[in-house]
């Protein structure tokens, strides 16, 4: 397999493997985030009743304490016996004085480190290592009536082990996650079905499209198609729309070109075939010229008619190219002036000094000033003239080409006509091919330019006949950058 081909395979990619990964990602994701908040939430649960029994007993000591502090040091043992019967585990007392000494109970719990701060009202809980364990410590300050013999005041702590409560916190985990272990794959099986229900339009659009006959290109319903695939099936419709023209363009550019390439083919067979008879030099060499003039209009006829097909064809996508529309109109001027001379006509020039700058594709638009000049050289008797103008327009931002002929003009009923392919005029004496403004009016047309067909003004003022062919486009905007180009 080619580079380029497994290129193309690793980017294609499944609309259903595209939503299942952007749904169930996310989902495996969260699950782990949401066992550690699972984790701390049980742990926070299961110490909440923990912390409430451990400050309800250091409060019943402290009142005890705050009786008879020698009093309450003697109720110790029975008091943690107590506990130990109750609860099933030991909770370890202790009585402290104020300078630290054990006044009585559990030695091994270690005093605060800032009897300042347990010194302020009520029960203080903190974790604490007693004799190798953790355990959970709850404090509390009083001061004893009889203060005779222990000082200013007495610290009640009271601790217990971590454990139970550890205990609690693992079995609320295994109640709330073990389900989740049966319920996030069920999820994902579900996930996995619905999606696969949900693409089922898709799936039936597709196999409405397969069954199309390969010449139908109606458009699609969109009915038939779920809601979020409409743009979808809007720009299929769009295309198959282009498609079908473009069919329909080439049928009839076959159809014409066959139509009209039928005439001179049979008439250039038919004078071979005179000259294949004639035994007289001079009247030999007549049939071989009247052949070479059939030639040259069939070659001509031809290449208007590839001209036709290619401007088609060759869509918007050929305009676009910031150029000073004078360039192209120059060129062309120049190697079709020949003809004009010959024919013995005035051809005259005219353009501003500044650039007229349009966006459009050069080629085209010299061919399109090529077939101006022809069709008006053509349809000029001797001694007449042809005008070249070039002009901007800053009223509506529009730069006008306009040709203008003291030829044999054009009816106006006859100028909507002349611009389809093939028709012309009859009684002008002229055998063109009726291509020639069928070319203007596409190129035209690419380049977004207003085509008008009107009468010669300079010919209405002298009452003579004479048309005008003028074309309006449109000027690009001065502040966007401007190539350098020379004047004409």
């Amino acid at each position: 397999m080619s580079t380029a081909a497994a290129s193309e395979t690793r980017r294609q990619r499944s609309l259903f493997g595209e939503i299942l990964d952007w749904m169930l990602v996310p989902l495996l994701l969260v699950w782990p985030l949401s066992i550690g908040i699972t984790f701390l939430v049980a742990q926070a649960v299961a110490s909440r009743p923990f912390d409430n029994a451990l400050t309800q007993r250091a409060n019943v000591l402290a009142n005890l304490t705050a009786g008879d502090a020698r009093f309450a040091a003697g109720l110790l043992p029975a008091l943690q016996r107590a506990d130990t019967e109750l609860h099933q585990q030991p909770r370890l007392m202790q009585l402290r004085a104020a300078d630290g000494s054990l006044i009585g109970g559990t030695p091994d719990i270690p005093p605060p480190p800032d009897l300042t701060w347990i010194r302020r009202p009520g029960v203080h809980l903190r974790d604490a290592i007693v004799d190798g364990r953790n355990m959970r410590v709850a404090s509390r300050w009083v001061e004893p009536q009889a203060q005779r013999r222990h000082g200013p005041g007495v610290l009640v702590q009271v601790a217990e082990s971590m454990g139970p409560r550890s205990a609690l916190a693992r079995e609320i985990m295994r109640g709330v996650i073990l389900p989740q272990f049966v319920i996030v794959p069920i999820s994902i099986l579900l996930v996995w079905f619905g999606l696969g229900q949900g693409i089922v339009p898709l799936d039936d659009l597709q196999a409405r499209i397969r069954r199309r006959r390969p010449d139908d290109l109606s458009p699609i319903d969109q009915r038939e198609a779920p809601e979020e695939i409409a743009p979808l099936v809007d720009s299929i419709n769009g295309l198959l729309g282009r498609l079908e023209n473009s069919i329909h363009t080439q049928k009839r550019f076959i159809a014409d070109a066959a139509h009209q390439l039928k005439t001179p083919l049979a008439g250039l067979r038919m004078q071979s075939e005179l000259a294949q008879r004639e035994a007289d030099p001079q009247e030999l060499r007549a049939s071989l010229r009247q052949i070479s003039l059939s030639v040259v209009r069939t070659t001509r006829l031809v290449n208007q008619l590839l001209t036709l097909a290619r401007t088609e064809n060759q869509g918007l996508t050929a305009v676009g190219t910031l150029l000073d529309l004078r360039l192209p109109v120059r060129d062309a001027l120049q190697d079709i002036a020949p003809l004009a001379i010959d024919k013995g006509l005035e051809l005259e020039f005219d353009a501003p000094a500044q650039p007229l700058w349009v966006r459009g594709n050069a080629l085209l638009l010299q061919e399109l000033t090529k077939n101006l000049i022809d069709n008006a050289i053509a349809y000029t008797p001797r001694g007449g003239s042809v005008a070249l103008r070039l002009q901007a327009r800053p009223q509506d931002w529009r730069i006008e080409l306009a040709v203008e002929d003291t030829g044999i003009g054009i009816a106006p009923g006859e100028r909507e006509l002349v611009l389809q392919p093939f028709y012309r005029v009859l009684g002008t004496g002229h055998d063109g091919s009726g291509l020639g403004l069928s070319i203007v009016q596409e190129i035209a047309r690419q380049h977004g330019a207003e085509l008008e067909l009107t009468d010669n003004p300079a010919s209405v003022a002298a009452a003579r006949p004479g048309l005008c062919v003028r074309l309006r486009f449109a000027s690009v905007e001065p502040d966007l950058p401007q190539p350098d180009a020379p004047p004409p």
